[in-house]
């Protein structure tokens, strides 16, 4: 009786711990790129443009295979829907870092082909798993996200100046292949997904729906603002006269920032039956914090912290939404469907247009200025997203 105890005790912290090196993989691939984007564009001679793609391709990877993610699991499993998902990170890491600029852009698209998986899967292996602790290990993962990325941002720069660009991104290969060595206790299962499948009838009532444009815009852009900053404030910051190692610190701080809103963010939101105030409020941290690089770059680390906040907590003010403003479980996978299609697609086109906008005026100005107007208008649809309504009532 005790070693059966003692098997599913060990079973479980097991699993715990595959989810906490799933989490880590979810971001740190991408985020640890800008940092280093200065010595790529030198070395491959990209333009800014060329660049950013480097940033929209994992997303317009996560917008288009994101519903595909399901019906996979829904065929081979959980577990090993999320093994695969993890090889295919670890293979895009390697081709990255092969030195060659083809590599370079396919590799990045299968880190965001394998991300996609991880981003929509793990929510339902915490459904399943642990139903009682969901908040809790939601916020233990976002936590999980944010260090690794703040790691990861802070540690590349220093680790090129030793190993070089392609040794730097190369050392990222650690996440997947820490997380395959425990996710390999979990092969045995053969587990699906939560049954959420969206019903025809609701995708459709979703899709007219204002209430259900105004979560998606309000992630949407939310995310949008987000990815332009993670793409290319290392950039901007040491055109600002900052080392890159100070500037791949501040990025790193903004990584960790977002993940402290996965800790506080529940207990400031229990028993509100509206959250257009605390939506509005952290868009408008992030308003306040590109106006701040833009007007006052000596305080970058005041920014970076505030804008990590507004970001982190906006979007899991957003995916809460997806619970608070639907009636049942396929209203709620439905409007995640849309918001994540949407959202995505509209974050892929920041790091571009904004790249391309620098490109074209040869200053960082406009395009803080765009994103600040853009984390307004985040604030004004949070301000519709979060009154207490339900989509088609």
């Amino acid at each position: 009786m005790h070693a059966v105890s003692y098997r599913n005790s060990t079973s479980k912290t097991l699993l715990l711990i595959g989810i906490l090196l799933i989490a880590a993989n979810l971001r740190a691939p991408i985020t640890s790129l800008p940092p280093l984007l200065a010595p790529i564009q030198a070395h491959f001679g990209l333009g800014t443009t060329a660049a950013g793609a480097l940033t929209t391709l994992p997303l317009i990877a996560f917008a288009l295979l994101s519903p595909l993610s399901a019906t996979l699991a829904r065929q081979f499993g959980l577990e090993r829907t999320l093994f695969t998902a993890l090889l295919v990170i670890a293979l895009g890491i390697l081709l990255r870092s092969a030195d060659a600029l083809w590599c370079l852009y396919v590799g990045t698209s299968l880190i965001g082909v394998g991300i996609a998986a991880g981003n929509v899967l793990l929510p339902s292996l915490v459904k399943r798993d642990f139903p009682n602790s969901i908040a809790a290990l939601t916020g233990a993962y976002a936590l999980s996200m944010g260090v690794a990325a703040a790691l990861g941002s802070a540690a590349v720069v220093p680790l090129a100046q030793s190993v070089g660009w392609v040794g730097a991104l190369a050392s990222l290969l650690i996440l997947p292949l820490a997380a395959l060595a425990v996710w390999t206790t979990q092969l045995r299962g053969h587990t699906l997904p939560t049954s959420d499948a969206p019903a025809a009838m609701d995708a459709g009532k979703v899709w007219r729906s204002p209430l259900a444009w105004q979560v998606t815009l309000f992630l949407g852009l939310n995310s949008t603002v987000y990815y332009v900053a993670v793409s290319w404030l290392p950039t901007i910051l040491t055109d600002s006269g900052l080392s890159p190692a100070e500037a791949g610190s501040l990025h790193g701080v903004l990584q960790l920032a977002t993940a402290v809103p996965g800790l506080l963010l529940a207990p400031l939101l229990r028993g509100r039956r509206t959250q257009s105030l605390p939506a509005a409020a952290v868009a408008g941290f992030s308003f306040v914090a590109l106006l701040g690089f833009l007007m006052a770059p000596q305080f970058a680390l005041i920014w970076s912290i505030l804008f990590g906040i507004g970001t982190g907590a906006s979007i899991i003010l957003g995916l809460s939404f997806m619970g608070l403003r639907t009636d049942n479980a396929s209203q709620a996978a439905a409007l995640s469907g849309m918001s994540q299609f949407v959202g995505y697609l509209l974050a892929a086109a920041g790091p571009m247009a904004m790249g391309a906008l620098h490109d074209g005026l040869g200053s960082w100005h406009v395009p803080l200025g765009l994103c600040a107007a853009v984390a307004l208008v985040a604030a004004f649809m949070g301000v519709l997203a979060g009154r207490d309504l339900k989509i088609g009532a």
